[in-house]
This record gives C-alpha cells, sequence and structure tokens, in this order.
C-alpha cells in the first residue's frame, strides 16, 4: 500500500507531523519551489470526490452540493433528537413510547450521517493538491488513514445506538433483560464514540493533544469529543442496578 498522500509528480516531502502511525500533516515543496501545507482533515473536507469545494463556496452556509454539508445537517438533527428526548417534562407530554421513537429517530440520522462521512473518507482523493483522479468509492480498506479509523469506527458506533435506541422502545426499564438488550450495546457504542472522536481530534491537533482556541477545525474537533465523552457518562448512568 502506497504511501497516504501520495506526492504528485515533482513535489517533494519537507516535512510532516503525525500521531503514532498516522500522519496527519505534510508540507510539501513544489518543482516552483513553493511549499504546500496539507492536512488530513482539511483534505478530506475539500478533496473528496463528494465534497469537494467550487471556488468561492469554501465557508458559505449553504452547500447541499458537498457531502460535507449534509453531514453536519444530519448529525445537528440527530443531536436534537437526543437533546429534546430527555427534556424534563417531555415524555409526560407525549408518552413514553413517542420519546423512545424520537431517540430511535435521532440514532437514525446519526448513522445516516456517519455513514456519508465514510463515503466521504473513501473517496477521498489519494493525491495532495488534487491533480489526481477523482473517484467514487463505497468500501476502502486503508488501515493507515486516521480518518478512515476514524469515521469507520464512528459508524459501527451508530449502528450500536440503533440497536439500544429500538430496544428501548420494547423493553421496560423494570425488565431483567434491560441491561443485556439497551445498556449493553450503549455503552459498546459509546466507546466507539469516544474512539472515533479521539481520533478525530488528534487529526487536526497533529500531535496527541492541542489547544487552538483560534482555528475552528479545532473547537469542531474538541467539541466532538466532549460530545463523545458525555454519551460515555450517559452510558454508565444507564445502567440499571437491580
Amino acid at each position: 500500500m502506497s504511501a497516504y498522500p501520495e506526492a504528485p509528480a515533482g513535489w517533494v516531502r519537507v516535512s510532516h507531523r503525525s500521531a503514532g502511525p498516522f500522519t496527519t500533516h505534510v508540507t510539501f515543496r513544489g518543482a516552483d519551489g513553493l511549499e504546500t501545507e496539507w492536512s488530513s482533515r482539511v483534505h478530506r473536507k475539500h478533496a473528496s470526490r463528494i465534497s469537494r469545494s467550487a471556488p468561492g463556496d469554501e465557508d458559505v452556509w449553504w452547500a447541499p452540493h458537498r457531502a460535507s454539508w449534509w453531514i453536519g445537517l444530519l448529525f445537528a438533527i440527530g443531536a436534537t433528537c437526543f437533546t429534546v428526548g430527555p427534556l424534563p417534562g417531555f415524555v409526560e407530554l407525549v408518552g413514553s413510547a413517542v420519546d423512545a421513537a424520537v431517540f430511535f429517530a435521532g440514532s437514525i440520522f446519526f448513522t445516516t450521517a456517519a455513514g456519508l462521512q465514510c463515503l466521504e473518507t473513501f473517496s477521498a482523493d489519494r493525491e495532495a493538491g488534487g491533480s489526481g483522479p477523482h473517484r467514487f468509492r463505497v468500501l476502502a480498506f486503508e488501515p493507515r488513514r486516521i480518518d478512515w479509523w476514524s469515521s469507520v469506527v464512528q459508524f459501527v458506533g451508530t449502528l450500536f445506538f440503533n440497536v439500544t435506541t429500538f430496544r428501548a422502545m420494547s423493553t421496560a426499564l423494570e425488565s431483567p433483560s434491560y441491561d443485556r438488550l439497551v445498556w449493553a450495546p450503549d455503552a459498546v457504542g459509546s466507546m466507539c464514540f469516544l474512539v472515533s472522536g479521539y481520533l478525530a481530534y488528534v487529526e487536526v491537533c497533529g500531535g496527541y493533544a492541542c489547544l487552538r482556541r483560534r482555528g475552528l477545525e479545532w473547537w469542531i474537533a474538541a467539541v466532538n469529543f466532549v460530545g463523545c465523552i458525555a454519551f460515555g457518562i450517559s452510558a454508565v448512568a444507564a445502567y440499571v442496578v437491580p
């Protein structure tokens, strides 16, 4: 398997940053002597077959032609469902069945967004600079890429949340099988989110930790990781002691 990212013809690697076996940032020098900074997250978001940005739309709020836009929207809708579901008084207002359905709907939005993010990751150009072939790939096995691991682990985690929320619609809290049917997949899904969220944070940092308060990408990764921690806390709190 060739190195990722691949250098275009005439480009040479000047320096790079990595975390463990994963390359997160690379500085290339072109044939003209100019240097170009490559980063894993930016490349995935702007140089993927389904998320490629057109000139002038890199910072716009309305971009339905890009998968990245849909990923953010779907995750936001799913998060809203998970915010509304546990609100005080909501279950009394709509009933436990509807409340459980809201959680299940949220998990479906999460899975759809995570699946789309996998496609975005799989379809990212292998070559830096955007001069290589632009391919759409449904499946890819690239364990040397940190974004590949983050996306795939997150998708697996959302599938566990599908199981969790679906089972919760028909399994009473007092049931002796509640922890096995609901809490166990919830705990596994939360662990997947923690791993995925931390990998996404490392991808932006170029190391195991960093503090970049002025960087939007850092805030996105940091808030996402905090949310993953919150999911883990909720999973621990949901364990039912007989």
